[in-house]
């Protein structure tokens, strides 16, 4: 059942987003930990990176050092064509 959801996700637009985020330790600032977070996301306004970190400063307690990510949209024109004919085997 997720497959199929994802499927429709793509095909709406949304591709893979990666982001890794640098945060300082709550008990030892002067120490970066790091973070992967990935979901699908809408590129270039990027709704659900921007609502995590907001959740991030609001509720955790380590504070941002840096955040970089990276896009990748899945199903692009090149890699989708219409099928108009199929050939059963068996």
């Amino acid at each position: 059942m997720r497959d199929h959801a994802e499927m429709e996700l793509m095909l709406k637009g949304y591709g893979l987003t990666t982001a890794h985020i640098l945060y300082h330790m709550p008990d030892h600032p002067h120490l970066l930990q790091s973070y992967i977070w990935q979901d699908y996301d809408l590129a270039p306004r990027f709704p659900a990176l921007i609502r995590f970190v907001e959740f991030w400063r609001a509720k955790l307690e380590g504070p941002l050092h840096s955040v970089r990510y990276t896009h990748k949209k899945l199903i692009s024109a090149t890699e989708w064509r219409n099928v108009t004919g199929e050939l059963a085997l068996h």
